[in-house]
């Protein structure tokens, strides 16, 4: 097994700008009324989809720390048969692996997905889960382009 070690200093700290610029689109986003556990099932989601270490173990941790169970954490990646989780956290998953998954399908979100998505959410709410969705995509695949390593962050 090749020793883990990072192509570079993560590209947020080498330009502090573009992390500040993405830690306002979040703080906007939070705004938007979708509930902070559900969002940190979306982030963890996402995140194990995209391989990423760094993003798995932070938002597993910041889950925790919003009372989130450890049971509700070690299903979601196995979401849809796991009785744990809310319609409306379900209809947020769905998204996230649709949106995450663009390139797997023809119609990578499909209408059934967006409407249980909208029945669930309000527009305002719609708006800062999609915004929260395509962030925490960025940051993974800043993370494992550059292989940041998980558990360096400050905890």
């Amino acid at each position: 097994m090749q020793a883990l070690q990072e192509r570079m200093k993560n590209p947020v700290m080498v330009l502090p700008d573009a992390l500040q610029a993405m830690l306002a689109l979040g703080k906007a986003a939070d705004q938007a009324g979708v509930p902070p556990r559900t969002l940190a099932l979306v982030h963890l989601r996402a995140s194990q989809i995209n391989g990423c270490s760094v993003c798995v173990d932070m938002h597993w941790r910041q889950a925790r720390k919003l009372d989130e169970t450890d049971e509700r954490l070690f299903a979601v990646a196995g979401w849809r048969d796991a009785p744990y989780f809310t319609a409306a956290e379900r209809a947020a998953l769905a998204l996230t692996e649709a949106a995450t998954r663009l390139a797997d399908c023809t119609d990578p979100v499909p209408d059934d997905i967006w409407q249980d998505a909208a029945r669930h959410y309000d527009e305002r709410a719609l708006a800062g889960l999609v915004i929260h969705i395509a962030l925490i995509n960025a940051f993974n695949r800043i993370n494992v382009t550059t292989r940041q390593i998980a558990g360096k962050l400050p905890r």
